[in-house]
């Protein structure tokens, strides 16, 4: 699909459109054993005030898939507040909501809904920071359980491979 006009509503968070890949992931959380992923999501506008995001990650070595996200990333016209919807392939859904300040977003869940046979243990809470330094894109998630607190989750930098 070809790049449509920018809508004005998303410009303070233009400056994540386009494709972006990590080969650096690190994972960790108290429940398991740390781990390594390489990643892909990808900021996509289409004229609408809203930002479509996806991402898809794999084995460092094995190169099979491991996590995917798909969603919308939505700003309140005129304001840095921001609404974060996604929804994961293992059975949950967000809403996280916070704010863009310069180059840095900062979201935190407000509501969670997941599957009935979504595996245990169930996620609580959900804090991710995006942030832009030096042309690299910095991901950092934060994830509550039922028998976690709010805990350092995933980490990855990321850098641009395809402009919006």
């Amino acid at each position: 699909m070809q790049p449509r006009p920018l809508n004005e509503a998303i410009k303070p968070i233009s400056w994540l459109l386009g494709k972006w890949v990590s080969e650096d992931g690190k994972g960790e959380y108290p429940s398991i054993k740390p781990f390594n992923y390489c990643e892909e999501i990808t900021f996509e506008s289409y004229g609408q005030p809203l930002i479509h995001y996806t991402a898809k990650s794999w084995h460092p070595i094995e190169k099979k898939p491991m996590h995917f996200e798909s969603g919308f990333l939505r700003i309140q016209p005129g304001t840095n507040n921001l609404a974060f919807m996604v929804a994961h392939n293992f059975g949950l859904t967000t809403l996280e909501e916070g704010f863009v300040s310069e180059n840095e977003i900062v979201l935190e869940s407000k509501s969670i809904a997941r599957m009935n046979f979504a595996k245990e243990p169930g996620v609580k809470k959900i804090a991710r920071i995006f942030k832009l330094t030096d042309e690299k894109l910095v991901q950092v998630l934060k994830l509550e359980t039922n028998n976690t607190s709010l805990e350092d989750h995933t980490l990855a930098t990321y850098k641009r491979i395809l402009d919006r």
